[in-house]
C-alpha cells in the first residue's frame, strides 16, 4: 500500500504535490515476477532462454521489474499443475509442457503428430503463428509469452537396439504427452505417460525400458547413463515433438504499468519462441556427443523402414484428425495450417 505524506493538509498545492509524489513513487516501485518451471536450472531451457530472458526483462525495464527464477518445481505442486499455477495467479509465470494436461490444449496437438517437425528454431516460429491463428481461444485464461518445440525426439532404450519397427513391440516405453503415447500404443509399445523429471528414477528402477526424448535433456538427466542404445530417425522431419507454453498470469500482466507491458511485449512473439526452440535444437549436439563417448549404440532409421515408420505416424495424425472432427474440430485444416507455417518457416 502506497503511503502519503501531505505537506500541506489544508493547501490544494500541498495536495497536488502529494499526489504528483505518490504517483511518481507508485510508477518507479520494483514489481518481483516470480517464474516457476520443472527442471534443474542447469537444463538447457532454464540456462539459456529462462534465466536469461529474466535477466533481459530486468535490465530492460531499469530494475522496476525483478524477475525471479524457480527450478525443479521449488515454489511446490507437480508440472502437471504449472499452467493452472499461472492461471490462478499463485506464480506470475510458468514453463510447462501443454500436455502434461492430456487432452486440455487439443489444438496444440497439431505439432506433435508424428513426422510434422523440421527443426526447433523454424517449428517453434511456425507454433507461434498457429498460435495466434488458432490457439488463442485455447489458452485465454493466460497471457502467452511464448510457445516453443524441441528438436526431434527419438528412442533412448536398454537393448536390444531399435532398428525395425517390430523392436517396438511389447517393449514399455515412457511418452511425454498423448500424442507421442499413442504413436507409441501403435506401433505395438506399452505406453507409459509421465513427466520427464520423473524418468531417470523410471529408468533405473525398470518400470519402464526406455524413453522418447529430444538429445538435448538426455545429459541432465543422466540418460546415456541408463540406456545403452539410441534410436533416430532420417529425412528431414523428426519423428515427434513437444509442444511447450511460456505463459503469465493474464491479471499480472494487465494490471502492469503501461511501458512495464511494452517490455514484456517486446519479449514476446515469434522471436521469443524461435529463441526457445533453436537453443533446444542446438542442446541435441552435446546430448548425442554424451551418448558417443560411453559407447552407447546410435542408430539411425531411414530408407524402406523410415517409409514404413512414416506410415505407421499418418495413422496416427488419421486418427487424431478423426478425434477431433467428433469435437466439432477441424483436425484436418489445422494439420495442413501447421504443415503450412512449418514449411514457410524452414524455407524462410
Amino acid at each position: 500500500m502506497l503511503r502519503r505524506t501531505l505537506l500541506s493538509a489544508g493547501l490544494a498545492g500541498g495536495v497536488a504535490l502529494s499526489a504528483l509524489v505518490a504517483a511518481t513513487a507508485a510508477s518507479a516501485q520494483e514489481i518481483t515476477l516470480r517464474v516457476h518451471q520443472f527442471l534443474p536450472p542447469v537444463s538447457t531451457v532454464p540456462a539459456d532462454f529462462i534465466i536469461p530472458w529474466a535477466e533481459k526483462v530486468t535490465q530492460e525495464s531499469g530494475g522496476r521489474l525483478n524477475v525471479e527464477v524457480y527450478s525443479s518445481m521449488a515454489l511446490g505442486g507437480t508440472p502437471t499443475s504449472l499452467y493452472d499455477q499461472a492461471r490462478e495467479g499463485v506464480v506470475d509465470i510458468v514453463w510447462t509442457v501443454a500436455g502434461y494436461t492430456p487432452g486440455r490444449f487439443p489444438i496444440s496437438e497439431t505439432f506433435e503428430l508424428p513426422f510434422m517437425m523440421s527443426n526447433g528454431e523454424a517449428t517453434s516460429r511456425a507454433a507461434w503463428r498457429f498460435h495466434q491463428e488458432h490457439m488463442l481461444e485455447e489458452t485465454a485464461d493466460v497471457h502467452m509469452l511464448a510457445v516453443h518445440v524441441h528438436g526431434p525426439g527419438l528412442f533412448h532404450m536398454n537393448a536390444p537396439a531399435i532398428e525395425r519397427i517390430e523392436d517396438v513391440q511389447g517393449r514399455t516405453v515412457r511418452g511425454p504427452t498423448r500424442i507421442a503415447t499413442r504413436l507409441l500404443e501403435t506401433l505395438g509399445a506399452t505406453a507409459v505417460g509421465m513427466p520427464v523429471p520423473q524418468v531417470p528414477e523410471s529408468l533405473s528402477r525398470n518400470v519402464i525400458e526406455g524413453a522418447v526424448i529430444p538429445w538435448e535433456v538426455t545429459q541432465v538427466l543422466r540418460v546415456p547413463e541408463l540406456v545403452d542404445t539410441h534410436t533416430e530417425f532420417g529425412g528431414d522431419r523428426g519423428l515427434y515433438t513437444t509442444f511447450f507454453f511460456f505463459a503469465m498470469n493474464r491479471e499480472t500482466y494487465e494490471d502492469l504499468p503501461e511501458d512495464l507491458r511494452a517490455v514484456i511485449d517486446a519479449n514476446s512473439g515469434i522471436e521469443a519462441s524461435g529463441w526457445a526452440g533453436r537453443i533446444q535444437e542446438a542442446a541435441d549436439a552435446p546430448g548425442r556427443a554424451a551418448a558417443v563417448a560411453r559407447g552407447n549404440t546410435i542408430i539411425t532409421i531411414e530408407g524402406d523402414e523410415l517409409a514404413r515408420w512414416r506410415e505407421a505416424g499418418q495413422q496416427v495424425r488419421d486418427a487424431w484428425a478423426q478425434e477431433m472432427a467428433g469435437r466439432g474440430i477441424d483436425g484436418a485444416a489445422l494439420i495442413a495450417a501447421a504443415e503450412a507455417l512449418i514449411e514457410e518457416e524452414t524455407n524462410r
